[in-house]
C-alpha cells in the first residue's frame, strides 16, 4: 500500500477504513470504499488503478504482438521438435511450449522411447528446434530406461554434431504412489526449476497410479484429484513456458467410439475428466506392416538389416492442429518418420 503512487493522504484514509492491503483494496467497489474512506470517487478510482498495475503479473500485450512474436519473452509459445522432419512437419514444428500433451498408446508403441528423445531435442539451440534446457522425467510404473537413453544419445550426438553432454540434463524421479508424486511435483520439481535450466517435464505415465489407487466407487474422488492435478500442471506450464508431456495408458473400447469414421479399438485412459484437462493429444499404435532398417555400429556403418513393425501416430484432437496420421519406426538411433 504505501509503495503506491497516489497521495499520502489517501493511503492515510484507506488505513483508517481498515483497508490495510491491495486485495481488500481491489475486491471492494468503489462506491464502497468511497462510503468508507469519504474520499472522492475519483480519487478511489486511481488508487484502485494504481493497485492493478502494481499486482500485474505480466506485462500487458495484445494479440497482434503475440502473432508477430514481439511480446515479452515470458509471453512467447516456442515448438519442441521431435528430432525428425516428417513427424514435426506433421505437428507443424513440434510440441508447444505451452500446455499438456498427452501421448496415449497401447503397449511396444513407441511412447517413453519418444519421450525420451524429447529430453534429447529440448536440449538443442532454438535454431534447431529445441529449447535449451534440460527435463524433468517422472516415471511411476518402470525402472527408466538408462540403457536405451545412452544408446540413442551415441547416435544423437553424433547425428547432430552437439557437444553437448545430453545426459548430464535429463533428471530422473521414481514416484510409487500419490503422496510421493504430489510431493515430486511440488517440492523436488520446483526446485529444479529454480535451480537449472528445465524446459520439458515428462510423465510416465499419468494413468498407473490414478487407475490402481482407486476403486471404482471412488469415481468421484478420483476425477476432484485429477483435476486438480491438471490445474497444477497447467500452471507449471504456463509459469515457466515449458511443455508438459503425460504419458497415458489405453483402455478397451466398450461403446463403439470412432474417429474419423473408424471404429477405434482403444481409447485412451482416465475418462473425460482427464480429456477435458489435455492440450493436444497423440495416440501411437502398431501397424500390421513392417520394414527393413539396418543396424549400424559407433562409427556409423550398417553392420546388418532387420524388420522393424510399422507404427502410426495420430492427431485426436489439438488447439491448432487438424486430424491427421503419420506412420514411423523405432530403431537403434531412436523415433524416424517415414513417408
Amino acid at each position: 500500500m504505501n509503495n503506491l503512487d497516489v497521495h499520502p493522504r489517501t493511503i492515510s484514509s484507506l488505513k483508517k477504513a481498515r483497508i490495510t492491503d491491495l486485495t481488500s483494496l481491489l475486491s471492494r467497489s468503489a462506491p464502497d470504499i468511497e462510503r468508507a474512506t469519504h474520499l472522492s470517487l475519483s480519487d478511489v478510482k486511481a488508487v484502485q488503478r494504481e493497485a492493478a498495475l502494481a499486482v500485474t503479473r505480466r506485462p500487458l500485450t495484445n494479440a497482434l504482438d503475440m502473432y508477430n512474436n514481439v511480446c515479452p519473452q515470458e509471453m512467447r509459445r516456442h515448438t519442441l521438435s521431435l528430432g525428425c522432419k516428417i513427424l514435426d512437419g506433421t505437428l507443424q514444428g513440434g510440441f508447444q511450449s505451452q500446455g499438456i500433451t498427452e501421448i496415449a498408446g497401447e503397449s511396444a508403441s513407441g511412447k517413453t522411447q519418444l519421450c525420451m528423445q524429447l529430453c534429447l531435442t529440448v536440449q538443442l539451440p532454438t535454431s534447431q528446434g529445441g529449447l535449451e534446457g534440460g527435463a524433468a522425467y517422472i516415471c511411476t510404473e518402470d525402472v527408466f530406461p538408462n540403457k536405451r537413453l545412452v544408446q540413442m544419445i551415441q547416435h544423437f550426438g553424433r547425428t547432430t554434431a552437439s557437444k553437448i553432454n545430453f545426459g548430464d540434463n535429463i533428471f530422473i524421479e521414481h514416484t510409487s504412489d500419490m503422496d510421493s508424486l504430489w510431493y515430486c511435483l511440488k517440492t523436488r520439481v520446483p526446485a529444479l526449476l529454480n535451480r537449472f535450466n528445465i524446459k520439458l517435464i515428462v510423465i510416465d505415465s499419468v494413468a498407473a497410479l490414478f487407475r490402481y489407487e482407486y476403486s471404482l466407487n471412488q469415481t468421484f474422488e478420483r476425477s476432484k484429484k485429477l483435476s486438480l492435478f491438471g490445474a497444477y500442471l497447467h500452471n507449471l506450464s504456463c509459469k515457466h513456458n515449458i511443455p508438459v508431456v503425460c504419458i497415458n495408458q489405453v483402455t478397451e473400447n466398450m461403446n463403439g467410439y470412432t474417429t474419423n469414421g473408424a471404429i477405434k479399438k482403444t481409447l485412451p485412459a482416465l475418462g473425460l475428466t482427464w480429456s477435458n484437462l489435455v492440450t493436444t493429444r497423440i495416440v501411437l499404435s502398431r501397424t500390421p506392416h513392417t520394414l527393413t532398417v539396418g543396424h549400424s555400429d559407433n562409427s556409423g556403418d550398417c553392420i546388418e538389416k532387420y524388420e522393424t513393425p510399422v507404427r502410426a501416430m495420430e492427431i485426436i484432437f489439438d488447439s491448432h492442429l487438424p486430424n491427421n496420421v503419420c506412420h514411423y519406426v523405432i530403431d537403434q538411433e531412436g523415433v524416424k518418420g517415414i513417408s
